[in-house]
């Protein structure tokens, strides 16, 4: 990976935010698949971001996508949805991560804050428990309307057609 880009491993991601907890910062943490990355993801990584001093991004691996998201999925590989989420001035560091939630992923990482869309509201979000049983906060961040990777593909196909 290029300088500056921190694509890590579950076992680095826990062992970064031990580090960032022992120095007294707040950790944050978000997930997603990010599949084709526009406005509404910068902006949610943004406003994540700003709830803490380090966020680290969990994001869906090939496989993962496509049991979500069924077998068109994803359009871009992990390696490369990585490295893109990574090289964003807001993210300081990503994990790719196997499982469809990224509930061991949370429990191991013990981040201080939670991250997810306002989409979620109304919803139990995976995690939440864990994070809010250590004395953490789970934070909803408003999506941009009409912005999402599906509506996207859909655009894009109607065009093609």
């Amino acid at each position: 990976m290029p300088d500056g880009v921190s694509v890590a491993t579950m076992a680095e991601s826990v062992a970064i935010a031990e580090r960032l907890r022992g120095a007294g910062k707040t950790v944050v943490f978000t997930n997603g698949c990010f599949d084709v990355l526009h406005i509404g993801h910068v902006r949610y990584l943004q406003a994540a971001r700003a709830l803490g001093d380090a966020l680290i991004v969990g994001v869906n691996s090939d496989a993962s996508v496509r049991r979500l998201k069924g077998p068109t999925r994803p359009l871009v590989c992990d390696d490369e949805r990585a490295w893109i989420i990574g090289s964003l001035k807001c993210v300081d560091h990503v994990v790719v991560f196997d499982d469809d939630t990224p509930e061991s992923l949370i429990t191991a990482i013990r981040p201080d804050v939670l991250v997810k869309g306002g989409d979620y509201q109304g919803t139990e979000i995976v995690g939440a428990a864990q994070v809010r049983a250590r004395g953490g906060k789970v934070a909803l961040v408003d999506v941009v309307p009409g912005r999402s990777t599906t509506n996207l593909i859909a655009l894009i196909a109607g065009r093609a057609s």
